[in-house]
C-alpha cells in the first residue's frame, strides 16, 4: 500500500506519493502552509480517477479535468502530470525512457493515492 509523505522544503512543505516498495510515483510543489499541502494530497485523492490525454500522439483527443497528461520532455523522455479540476497541476511523476513504464506510473498513481496513509516527516 502507497503513503503520501509530506514534508519540509526550504520555502514550505510538499508530498511525494510512494508506492509500497519504497518508489516514489509522484511529487507535488511546494506548498506555501502544511494546510494547503494537505489539501493538495485530498486533491490527489479525488482526482486520481481522470482519464488520460495522451499528449504523445498527433491529433490526441483532449480529455476534461480531472485528468493525466502524457506528455515528452525535451529529452524526448515520457513523464505525466496530474490536473486537477480547475487545471492546475497536483502532481507530476519522474521521467520514463518507455511509455510503457509511463503509464504504469500513471496506474500506480489511480491504485495507491484513494487508500494512502499519510506520514509527516518533520
Amino acid at each position: 500500500m502507497g503513503k503520501f509523505v509530506v514534508s519540509q522544503a526550504k520555502t514550505g512543505y510538499k508530498f511525494d506519493l510512494v508506492a509500497g516498495n519504497g518508489e516514489v510515483i509522484a511529487t507535488s510543489q511546494i506548498y506555501k502552509s502544511e494546510n494547503t499541502c494537505l489539501k493538495g494530497v485530498d486533491s490527489v485523492r479525488r482526482c486520481c480517477v481522470g482519464e488520460i490525454e495522451d499528449q504523445t500522439v498527433e491529433g490526441f483527443a483532449k480529455v476534461k479535468h480531472p485528468k493525466f497528461e502524457l506528455y515528452t520532455d525535451k529529452a524526448g523522455e515520457f513523464r505525466f502530470r496530474l490536473k486537477a479540476k480547475n487545471g492546475q497541476i497536483i502532481a507530476v511523476g519522474e521521467s520514463y525512457k518507455k511509455k510503457p513504464s509511463c503509464l504504469n506510473g500513471i496506474e500506480s498513481i489511480k491504485k495507491n493515492a484513494p487508500e494512502a496513509e499519510l506520514k509527516k516527516a518533520f
